[in-house]
């Protein structure tokens, strides 16, 4: 069992709450955190990030045991990965409620597709919708103004509670994701609620350390390739470059090295 890290809390934030899904990993952390947004008054509520398919029927149950009684009356989604989207049909079976998310194939029951600057007014209270790809292309951040002094961001796998997030290459892209931080690093003190990990209190911080992590990681990138004889640095593959920066590492994180090198090195190539 992977260790475990710190999670939200049931109430991360004004107007914000947050089950975290039993399914926890290397990768997801401490697991899928499904956040609830509504007003303290509203008799309904928004749901964030039903999380996987095989925790789908505890984890709905789990979720409206915390809304206690109030109707969902949408469900979003940051991204298409299967442990934000996997539960998308047992939460809209049991809920009814719409599925709204960028790619029209996870949404249902008359939901559409979320588009950059959509103005949500659900659940007596606002979220905005930005359209933030990199680690995915059809990666999105919710914003809820009402959450706290600065607002709060649900940042789904964009930004992490803990370490560094990858990039889904050749589907997310690192030119992508750098747009994307400098984006959420305009929101200044607003607080970060990761999809994976505990709460952060600033995003302008974290966005301008994350992407001076990806400009060493470009560094790296490029120090390797000038290292190698031009012909064979022509040819370099991302394997080949991760083994480099990221000696010693095996399985599924090995996996995900290779994706992010391979990200960085064709931002590299494009950017000679």
């Amino acid at each position: 069992m992977p260790a475990r890290h710190t999670v939200p809390g049931p109430n991360p934030a004004p107007f914000v709450q947050c089950v975290t899904a039993d399914n926890p990993s290397d990768m997801t952390l401490s697991g899928t955190n499904t956040y609830l947004i509504g007003a303290p008054c509203s008799e309904t509520v928004v749901v964030v990030d039903p999380g996987p398919a095989f925790t789908a029927e505890e984890h709905v149950r789990n979720v409206l045991e915390a809304a206690d009684g109030r109707r969902v009356e949408l469900i979003l989604a940051t991204h298409r990965h299967e442990d934000h989207t996997g539960a998308i049909d047992v939460f809209h079976e049991v809920t009814g409620a719409p599925v709204r998310a960028h790619l029209e194939e996870h949404c249902r029951g008359g939901g559409h597709p979320l588009e950059d600057g959509d103005r949500i007014v659900k659940a007596d209270t606002v979220i905005e919708a930005m359209h933030t790809p990199g680690h995915t292309s059809d990666s999105f951040c919710f914003m809820v103004p009402s959450a706290g002094p600065d607002g709060s961001v649900l940042t789904g796998d964009t930004i992490l509670g803990v370490g560094t997030t990858m990039l889904d290459f050749p589907d997310g892209t690192l030119a992508d994701y750098l747009a994307s931080l400098e984006r959420l690093r305009e929101l200044g003190d607003t607080s970060v609620l990761p999809a994976h990990g505990p709460v952060l209190p600033s995003v302008a911080q974290i966005a301008q350390e994350y992407t001076d992590h990806r400009m060493e990681r470009v560094a790296q990138v490029r120090e390797a390739l000038a290292q190698l004889p031009e012909d064979q640095a022509a040819q370099a593959t991302p394997e080949q470059l991760a083994d480099r920066i990221y000696p010693g590492l095996d399985g599924k994180v090995k996996q995900v090295a290779a994706l992010v090198t391979a990200a960085t090195l064709d931002y590299v190539r494009a950017t000679a």
